[in-house]
């Protein structure tokens, strides 16, 4: 590769788990949604008795064709059943399927978190990748934020790759702690010459046991937005919508929520205002978090557990 070539021209694995990396279930949930519209088959799955805890990660009960069969926790790959082909955009289908110069050449992998054997794990998946002659991996990520649901959902993103970082104009994380999978992932796939790009969402912690369709849709639109894909959004517009006005009628029966609802709006409006400093958006935060410091918690069970960040993987 050139450096006139686009890092995401090409074959494009684009990765979500469940679990500790997927908050609101955006992640697992933007990538169940382009393997709904792409044409996709399965090309590889991990033993799950490898890779799993099942007193941690149960398998559950499901009806399928008359049967009750147990399925499983596990990790699937899944590739074009037509490498390469270019969906035809035509006016009956537009709104249905994932189309653009591109939308041949995206492979999943979508599935839970591993429990154990990390290593093995990674060496697996990128094997699988390698073998795919996948050019380029996305991370998607979903963490719990201090963040206002009624404002656009924040996303991160960032890579390792310095020529990543180049042609997208995105950021190197300086973030040192724990991490999830996706790093693990992230690393073995640049060790091996793969780049890699992570884009994270930020999903409000005060509603953090609910599935959040506005986080979806916004990994979904950076997604397009770098990849040479139209996605379509089908009711996910819809569904952001109604999210939002349910979380607004919670707010209008609780004072205290919506206090602190308010205190999120003011402090994202004074990071987002054009006339900002950096000085008094540093000032503005350092007043809020004393704020929060100072009171008992309205954090849907959060309190004194820094909410994930994007830069962990």
């Amino acid at each position: 590769m050139t450096d006139a070539d686009s890092i995401l021209d090409g074959r494009i694995l684009v990765v979500a788990f469940e679990g500790w990396n997927d908050a609101g279930e955006a992640a697992s949930g933007a990538v169940k949604t382009l393997k709904e519209q792409l044409d996709v088959v399965p090309v590889a799955e991990v033993d799950p008795e490898l890779y799993f805890d099942f007193q941690f990660n149960r398998p559950v009960v499901e009806e399928e064709d008359g049967r009750r069969r147990l399925v499983w926790p596990s990790a699937i790959v899944y590739g074009p059943a037509i490498p390469g082909r270019v969906p035809e955009d035509l006016a009956d289908d537009a709104e249905l399927s994932v189309t653009g110069d591109n939308a041949g050449n995206i492979f999943l992998l979508v599935g839970t978190e591993p429990s154990r054997s990390w290593r093995s794990f990674t060496a697996e998946i990128i094997d699988v990748a390698l073998a795919a002659d996948v050019g380029a991996i996305v991370f998607l990520g979903a963490m719990l934020a201090d963040v206002p649901h009624t404002r656009p959902i924040s996303v991160f993103a960032s890579s390792e790759n310095a020529t990543v970082r180049a042609q997208l104009g995105v950021e190197r994380s300086t973030y040192e702690g724990p991490v999830g999978i996706l790093s693990a992932l992230a690393e073995g796939a640049e060790d091996v010459g793969i780049p890699t790009i992570m884009i994270w969402a930020s999903v409000p912690h005060y509603v953090h046991n609910a599935p959040s369709p506005k986080a979806v849709l916004a990994l979904i639109d950076k997604l397009e937005e770098m990849v040479d894909v139209t996605i379509p959004r089908g009711s996910l517009v819809e569904e952001a919508g109604a999210w939002e006005a349910g979380i607004d009628a919670l707010a209008a029966d609780d004072e205290e929520m919506a206090a602190y609802i308010q205190q999120l709006e003011q402090a994202r409006d004074t990071v987002d205002s054009p006339e900002a400093s950096g000085e008094a958006i540093a000032q503005e935060f350092e007043r809020y978090l004393r704020r929060r410091d100072g009171k008992d918690g309205r954090d849907g069970g959060t309190a004194g557990r820094a909410p994930d960040d994007p830069r962990r993987g």
